[in-house]
């Protein structure tokens, strides 16, 4: 007899293909897309291959669906913050400090865009999905540097790309080098007070340079 979680999948095949995408993302994160085994995905979900690729068609496939999902899940996240309700500069702190916490509660994540780098995003430039999604993020960062502008808060008008770029480096660089960088430095990233001061400073970093207009 299955056990009941077994059953309960096989009822709800968006369950079905989300507990898929969960345990491949360990997979693909850890070992890579050529290193990352389908069979060890199967093994783990006490399910078949068959059943793997009846929902993502191929090892590829599954691994761009783990990619979207990746992008989804930190997209989803800055929507239901209603920056639009904050003023430009609490807005931007709030944003900056979500993507913070999400990259270093999400290493995986990183690891995955790692990967797709080597790849040179070959794969992600596939989806439409994902530059799809990416677009609400850079349309949220120039909204509210319209507003900062308008209301005289920034004073430097600044590419959002170049902003989010700026961000999303010194978020994901904590994680992304956090052993060899804290291995030559000798300095544990995780730490508490370290993070909290690294928040701050990229934070203060982007707002600093927003509110001083160059001659």
């Amino acid at each position: 007899m299955a056990p009941k979680h077994e059953n309960r999948r096989k009822n709800d095949p968006q369950r079905t293909q989300e507990d898929i995408l969960e345990v491949a993302t360990e997979e693909f994160s850890t070992h890579g897309l050529a290193g990352g085994r389908v069979d060890a995905i199967a093994e783990k979900m006490r399910t078949s291959k068959r059943m793997i690729y009846y929902y993502f068609g191929s090892k590829e496939g599954l691994y761009l669906a783990v990619l979207e999902r990746a992008y989804r899940k930190i997209r989803t996240l800055e929507a239901d913050l209603e920056l639009a309700n904050l003023p430009p500069e609490q807005a931007l702190r709030v944003l900056i400090s979500t993507t913070f916490d999400h990259d270093e509660a999400n290493p995986d994540f990183v690891r995955l865009v790692s990967i797709e780098n080597i790849h040179h995003a070959a794969h992600m430039l596939r989806s439409e999905a994902i530059r799809d999604l990416n677009v609400s993020v850079i349309e949220t960062i120039a909204a509210i540097l319209e507003r900062g502008i308008a209301e005289g808060v920034f004073t430097r008008k600044a590419d959002p790309i170049d902003i989010h770029m700026l961000i999303s480096a010194f978020c994901f660089f904590r994680v992304s080098n956090r052993y060899t960088f804290g291995t030559i430095f000798r300095r544990d990233l995780s730490e508490r007070a370290t993070m909290e001061r690294h928040k701050t400073l990229i934070a203060d970093a982007v707002i600093n340079y927003l509110q001083n207009k160059v001659a």
